[in-house]
């Protein structure tokens, strides 16, 4: 189904490396997410390097530094509640 929609592969990859952000889990040495989301941006974002290789047994999956730091920042960039100030004064 979704093969059929004209989607934007780079907007699903973010969303999907924001969520991870949410299933972290691990110690000092390593962070870890659970790897319950679409294979193929999974394996974006190991191209990309934001984690280690998904493929295997594990249910989870490792993030690199520089993936655990965008994860972080877009999932407050795409799901984070800002409330703008418009400038009016109430009342």
């Amino acid at each position: 189904m979704a093969d059929q929609l004209n989607l934007d592969n780079q907007k699903i990859d973010d969303a999907v490396l924001a969520l991870l952000f949410l299933g972290l889990h691990g110690d000092k040495h390593v962070t870890r997410a659970w790897k319950s989301h679409d294979w193929n941006s999974l394996g974006r974002l190991f191209d990309a390097g934001y984690i280690h290789d998904p493929v295997g047994k594990s249910k989870s999956v490792v993030f690199t530094p520089e993936g655990l730091t965008r994860s972080e920042q877009l999932l407050t960039e795409i799901f984070g509640n800002v409330s703008v100030d418009s400038g009016e004064n109430a009342g």
